[in-house]
């Protein structure tokens, strides 16, 4: 793998992507821990003056992908198409120590099979009290205190008059942890007039594999993907995980994919949305906001709900530290963005947190529990789909998951 010298030269170091990027400004406020900085050092080794040392390996590693210098960039900068090669490189040639290789190996050998995920899920309450080497530590911090073995049925018809056959992936991370947002996509898409195919044989898309390097397995997941659904004559894929919809988007697949947000703000509306008497702290997903360049839509979608009142945290360009598997491989300074945003979150007053992001929520939960301000955690379409059903606020509330 080589990093493209074309997509280095074009940014001219102009600085406007620092006050964005949460590695330079809230993290460690150093030059090579800026998207500018890393790609000096990218420069470095497309042309030979630089070695993939420890130090050089560790500021591309501090880097979360979060897109936010590529949303600021006036140059168009393609950052994440440098990160993704960059970290191949990395995959390829650098010898990582035995702590790093095993704690890799064991986030791959996990959280891509939702079965095996099941399993750690169970066991981490005893991770909790035994002694565990501290490179595995971050698995059960992380680790929320519930799980989601709802789910969509393979099909769910449209409710009235189709409109449209639409695939709904049902994710990893996403069936494990918040199976029930996929049942709650799958049941508003039926009300808005779609017939919903979600096969249960789905693998993983391989948005994880990419982001972390291992680029070719990344895209050969997501071919499996596409292969899949062309098979079940779908018009297009609906991804409500924002990370899995950037990856499967830059793909270059032949069926369409499209957030959620995205798909349902091209219809218009037709079931009846009954009143939540809520206010919702909103936060928007790096892979949905910067990598999607997806705003508008899920404020929509929450808009059209009644009497929910849409708050917006402060810092909204700045990742809550998720990132992918950066939440494990660098808890610390994971737990410093998260802890940003979950005090970000609290101080908007809301009854409700909300995001489209799997990774995010976890995060973030985890995060407002330990500051001792937690608040139900909910995707927007679910918000949706309760306004939909006629679900009432306080009922809502108490089943949340916190």
């Amino acid at each position: 793998m080589t990093i493209d010298p074309a997509l280095i030269d074009d940014c001219v170091h102009c600085g406007f992507c620092l006050p964005t990027c949460p590695t330079y400004g809230p993290l460690w406020q150093q030059e090579m821990d800026s998207p500018r900085g890393r790609i000096w050092l990218m420069k470095g080794l497309a042309e030979g003056t630089l070695e993939l040392s420890d130090t050089v390996v560790e500021h591309f590693d501090r880097c979360l992908g979060c897109m936010a210098c590529v949303t600021s960039c006036p140059s168009g900068v393609q950052y994440d198409r440098l990160i993704e090669q960059t970290r191949e490189l990395i995959e390829e040639r650098y010898d990582r120590t035995p702590d790093d290789w095993l704690l890799r190996r064991i986030v791959f050998a996990v959280l891509p099979h939702p079965a095996r995920m099941r399993i750690a899920l169970r066991l981490a309450p005893l991770g909790r009290v035994l002694p565990l080497p501290r490179n595995l530590r971050p698995f059960v911090d992380i680790a929320p205190p519930w799980q989601s073995s709802d789910g969509p049925p393979e099909l769910t018809l449209a409710a009235g008059e189709r409109r449209a056959r639409v695939g709904l992936l049902l994710g990893c991370v996403q069936r494990v942890l918040f199976g029930d947002v996929n049942a709650a996509t799958a049941r508003v898409l039926s009300a808005e007039g779609c017939d919903v195919v979600a096969p249960p044989g789905q693998a993983c898309c391989g948005a994880l594999h990419l982001h972390a390097g291992r680029r070719a397995e990344g895209h050969e997941r997501a071919r499996r993907i596409e292969t899949l659904f062309r098979e079940e004559g779908v018009e297009c894929l609906v991804v409500n995980a924002a990370g899995c919809g950037s990856h499967l988007k830059d793909a270059g697949l032949d069926v369409p994919v499209v957030d959620v947000s995205e798909f349902l703000a091209q219809l218009e509306p037709r079931a009846e949305r009954h009143p939540l008497e809520l206010r919702v702290a909103f936060q928007d997903s790096c892979h949905l906001l910067h990598a999607q360049q997806v705003q508008a839509q899920p404020r929509a979608l929450l808009r059209s709900i009644p009497g929910l009142e849409l708050a917006e945290p402060a810092e909204q360009a700045i990742c809550c530290g998720s990132a992918g598997i950066y939440n494990l491989v660098k808890p610390g300074a994971a737990a410093e963005l998260g802890q940003r945003k979950a005090a970000n979150v609290s101080a908007t007053g809301a009854d409700v947190y909300a995001s489209a992001n799997p990774g995010c929520l976890v995060q973030v939960s985890n995060a407002l529990r330990r500051a001792g301000t937690e608040l139900p955690a909910l995707h927007p379409v679910e918000l949706a789909d309760a306004s939909i059903r006629g679900v009432s606020a306080a009922s809502l509330l108490r089943a949340a998951r916190r």
